[in-house]
């Protein structure tokens, strides 16, 4: 790995928060991304077993002007746990795997107020009620009573928010703060920090792969790459003229309207493996820029005025940043609008109630999640699904695919017609037996494709699963006919099919779920926050190959999102949600354009604006 150091200012005006470290090859033995968290949990001291700094600095400046920087890498483990949450803060990317399972939300926020601060009892309960009311949890004086899976991700991730900001630090490291988060909240959210950076002067890292929250956020951007920072500059130079081809490459990735019939400008391939040793430029192999001395010298970050870049051909500050590359003719049913599609499924007065509770000495109480949400998916079509996190989204699509059936405390009603090839049927009204038949026609395509394959599957085992039940009939030859077909459509190499789950990277894993649900050759997709967790170039992969899939299977697609850019580029028709309800829907350009409702209108205004 390059010696040259990584290098990370925040430039609020109190604290400086400067680090130069150069992370040991060996830390990234299983990492496929570029090192942004890695770097963060070395700057906490907290990397894996496996991970050591090889070199650097890391300077926390202290409050006293004359005062010397604390040099944290050399700090007693001791006095580092003082720092931690005391004056350096976190906010870690996974709520779930964070936040204790089986400790209330409100006792672990005034765990840590009660280790960094002097208030202690009903004072640090009060000040954990203020927190979860600040970052947006409706009813906080109920809901600091929860525990952790009684919320939805969102949810969870704002608890994660409160608490890392209940304990007051000095400097705070965002990893992926908003990436749970609908519109609304995120602005809240974001608007949170940037008033605690002006009232206390808080220095913040902000680790994101969301380029509309980086032009809203920041003063300036360090954009990396395979464990290297290859580009650094203003954010207002970064978005307006991008030196590295990378960084162009992401702009011109990002979803919106305009480019409805357009493809998606994806970058071809995947950041390579850190644990391979480089010789040359490690964008080199997917640059459309590069030259033989790419591939054998690596580049230095080396520029001027307050930027600099890593490229030995950068882009040229008088060239203008292209826009998103049209295809030769228009994406495969961009016309679709002119052709009379069929109901592939109509759910009607939708209600699914949560309760907890009851017995002797407690009292029963009820959460209705979802009530009385109709809407139709038609084939061909995306029906978008929008609205604040725990606002039913995700359980309206897992009531619909049957995965709360049977569950106890919870109370499924209503009606979802689906048409397949054996007629049109309730999926509510129908046996096991029934139901089992049906679940060929509609999958769901999980947010988090990490959990939701089975890590100790081969690729061709997951995805023969599905065949093996509700194909019994298909030998087996039929069925690896079938898996390579799968593997081939959805973009990965047939070797790909002997691997495990943890051996792909994060949109490589995406497209496996993909091409898991549409084994069965489902007449309905039921995708929740399919790219909520991809950066925009693999988001624009996943996105154009769910178009060219929907056109030639003429697939109907309720997707899940908060991602408004990813709605206005993809979805034909959209519903918005509210605290359970559809509170709107109709044609996607007419809510987009006159928005009817004032929640919608509130949702459009909360959008950060398109940084290009």
């Amino acid at each position: 790995m390059s010696r040259d150091p990584v290098v990370w200012w925040s430039f609020a005006s109190a604290f400086v928060f400067m680090v130069s470290i150069v992370l040991a090859a060996n830390l990234f033995a299983d990492a496929v991304r570029c090192g942004k968290s890695m770097t963060a949990l070395a700057i906490m001291r907290l990397l894996p077993d496996n991970g050591r700094i090889a070199r650097g600095r890391v300077a926390l400046s202290n409050q006293a002007p004359d005062a010397k920087p604390t040099e944290l890498l050399s700090l007693p483990e001791s006095s580092m746990r003082r720092v931690r949450g005391g004056r350096v803060g976190i906010i870690f990317q996974e709520p779930a795997t964070s936040l204790n399972p089986v400790m209330r939300v409100g006792d672990q926020i005034v765990e840590a107020i009660e280790a960094h601060t002097s208030l202690r009892g009903p004072a640090a309960r009060s000040k954990a009620i203020d927190w979860l009311k600040r970052v947006g949890i409706p009813e906080p004086e109920r809901r600091i009573d929860s525990y952790p899976f009684e919320m939805s991700g969102g949810q969870k991730q704002r608890v994660m928010i409160a608490m890392t900001l209940a304990a007051e630090p000095d400097f705070l490291i965002a990893d992926e703060p908003t990436t749970a988060l609908d519109v609304t909240i995120q602005k809240q959210v974001l608007d949170l920090l940037k008033a605690l950076q002006s009232e206390r002067l808080l220095g913040l890292l902000l680790i994101t792969h969301d380029l509309a929250v980086v032009a809203d956020m920041a003063h300036r951007v360090a954009l990396m790459y395979a464990g290297q920072i290859i580009e650094e500059a203003p954010a207002v130079s970064f978005f307006k003229q991008p030196r590295h081809p990378y960084a162009r490459s992401l702009l011109q990735a990002l979803p919106d309207a305009t480019l409805r019939g357009q493809r998606l400008a994806a970058i071809s391939g995947t950041v390579p493996p850190l644990w391979q040793s480089f010789v040359g430029c490690r964008f080199a192999p997917r640059c459309d820029r590069a030259q033989a001395s790419c591939q054998t010298q690596a580049p230095r970050l080396e520029g001027g005025g307050g930027s600099v870049v890593r490229c030995w051909f950068p882009v040229a500050p008088d060239e203008a940043a292209a826009e998103a590359v049209p295809l030769d003719a228009p994406v495969p049913g961009a016309d679709k609008a002119r052709q009379a599609p069929e109901r592939l499924l109509e759910v009607k007065g939708l209600n699914v109630r949560f309760t907890s509770g009851g017995g002797l000495f407690r009292q029963r109480h009820v959460v209705q999640a979802v009530s009385d949400v109709s809407f139709e998916v038609l084939a061909g079509r995306t029906l978008a699904l929008v609205g604040e996190s725990g606002c039913g989204k995700t359980t309206t699509g897992r009531a619909i695919v049957q995965l709360l059936r049977g569950q106890p405390h919870i109370e499924v009603s209503g009606e979802a017609w689906l048409s397949s090839g054996q007629g049109r049927h309730n999926l509510f009204a129908m046996d096991a037996a029934a139901l089992f038949k049906a679940r060929r026609s509609v999958q769901m395509v999980f947010q988090d494709p990490f959990a939701s394959l089975n890590p100790r599957m081969r690729v061709q085992d997951i995805l023969q699963e599905g065949l093996l039940i509700l194909r019994p009939d298909w030998s087996a030859d039929q069925r690896m006919a079938r898996v390579r077909e799968l593997i081939e459509r959805v973009g990965l190499r047939s070797d790909a099919l002997h691997r495990f789950p943890h051996e792909f990277s994060g949109g490589q894993r995406q497209r496996l779920a993909i091409a898991r649900a549409l084994a069965v050759e489902p007449r309905v997709l039921v995708c929740d926050e399919p790219t909520s967790a991809l950066d925009v170039s693999v988001q624009a992969q996943i996105l154009n190959l769910l178009r060219e899939l929907q056109e030639q299977l003429g697939l109907g697609m309720l997707f899940i999102t908060h991602n408004m850019g990813v709605v206005a580029y993809l979805a034909d028709h959209v519903a918005v949600m509210q605290q359970g309800r559809v509170v709107e829907q109709g044609v996607a350009q007419a809510v987009f354009e006159t928005p009817q409702h004032d929640y919608t209108r509130t949702l459009l205004a909360a959008v950060p604006r398109r940084p290009v």
